[in-house]
C-alpha cells in the first residue's frame, strides 16, 4: 500500500473561503434559502455545484442588468463600477465578498488613473479573467492588459508606464514583463512597476515545488477554469513528471499509480480540501 499524502498548504486562498463563508451565512439566514452570485463563486464546478444545491444561484452580468429588487453577492475576484452602478438602479441589495488584496489594488489602479497626468495603465494578467476585468473597469476601460510578450506591442513606448498585475499570477512572468517593457521604453518617459501579485498564493510555489518533488506520483486536483490551477500544476510537473491533474476522482486513472511508492495530491487555490479527501479516498480503494 503506497502512502498517499494530501498538501498542507494546497486548497482555498483567505479570499475564496470568506466569499464561500459569506454566502453560506447568507443561505442559513435567509427565509427563502437562496441566493444569486454573479458568476461562478471559484472556478471549480464540484464546489460551485456544492453551493447550488444549498440554494445558490449563479447569474451573468445580463441577467444582474433584467433583474430588480433582489441580494447579488459579488465573489472574491472583484467587480468594475459599473457593476455596483447597475445594483443601485436596479434595488439590488449587495452581498461584496471581493478579496482584500483585489480590493486594494482596485484601489491603486483607480488612484493612478485618476492622476492629472497619467501614466498608461498596464495590467499583467490573463485576457478577460474577472479580477482582470474588475481591474480595468477602474479605468474607463483603457487599462492596456498584457498577458504574454506579443501582447506589449499595444502599448506606447514613448508615453509614461505603470505596470500593475492580476493577483495571481507568477512572479517569474511579471518580472519577465516588466524587464521587457525597461527595454523598450524611451528613456526620456517614466517606468513603474508595482508587483501587486498575492504573496499568500505565489508563495505556495516553493512549497508546492517541494511537496511534488518528494512524491513518486502527484495527483493534482483543479477545476478546467482555474488559470491558478494551471500554472500550479506546471510547476509540480516541472519537478515530478509524473504528474497528473484532474478536475474529480472520476477522472482518476489506475495505470498513472502503477509502481508508486508515495502519492501526492494537491490543488489549487480554488480547489476545496473535500475534494482531494474524496480523491484520496478513490486513491486508496483504487491501490488496496
Amino acid at each position: 500500500m503506497p502512502r498517499i499524502e494530501i498538501d498542507p498548504d494546497s486548497g482555498f486562498c483567505f479570499g475564496v473561503v470568506t466569499a464561500i463563508n459569506k454566502a453560506e451565512a447568507e443561505l442559513a439566514s435567509t427565509s427563502h434559502g437562496s441566493l444569486f452570485c454573479l458568476g461562478d463563486i471559484v472556478h471549480n464546478s464540484d464546489e460551485v455545484e456544492r453551493l447550488r444545491a444549498k440554494g445558490l444561484h449563479t447569474i451573468t452580468h445580463a441577467d444582474l442588468t433584467r433583474m430588480h429588487g433582489t441580494k447579488v453577492l459579488l465573489r472574491a475576484h472583484g467587480e468594475p463600477p459599473e457593476t455596483y452602478r447597475t445594483a443601485r438602479e436596479n434595488n439590488i441589495e449587495i452581498v461584496d465578498a471581493t478579496c482584500p488584496v483585489v480590493l486594494k489594488l482596485q484601489q491603486r489602479i483607480k488612484e493612478a488613473y485618476n492622476q492629472p497626468e497619467r501614466p498608461q495603465i498596464v495590467i499583467y494578467g490573463k485576457i478577460g479573467h474577472a479580477e482582470v476585468n474588475g481591474l480595468v473597469g477602474q479605468t474607463e476601460g483603457n487599462a492596456i492588459v498584457v498577458e504574454h510578450e506579443d501582447d506589449l506591442d499595444k502599448i506606447d513606448f514613448h508615453r509614461p508606464i505603470a505596470l500593475y498585475s492580476q493577483t495571481t499570477k507568477s512572479v517569474e512572468g511579471f518580472r519577465t514583463i516588466a524587464e521587457q517593457i525597461r527595454r523598450r521604453i524611451d528613456p526620456a518617459c517614466t517606468f513603474t512597476s508595482y508587483d501587486t501579485i498575492c504573496r499568500s498564493v505565489s508563495k505556495r510555489v516553493d512549497r508546492l515545488r517541494e511537496f511534488a518533488a518528494s512524491h513518486d506520483v502527484i495527483i493534482f486536483v483543479a477545476g478546467t477554469k482555474s488559470s491558478n490551477g494551471k500554472i500550479l500544476f506546471n510547476h509540480c510537473r516541472e519537478v515530478n513528471p509524473r504528474s497528473f491533474m484532474i478536475a474529480n476522482e472520476s477522472a482518476l486513472r489506475h495505470e498513472w499509480l502503477h509502481g508508486a511508492e508515495s502519492i501526492g495530491i494537491c490543488g489549487a487555490t480554488s480547489t476545496p480540501r473535500w475534494l482531494m479527501e474524496r480523491v484520496s479516498e478513490k486513491i486508496s480503494c483504487t491501490v488496496s
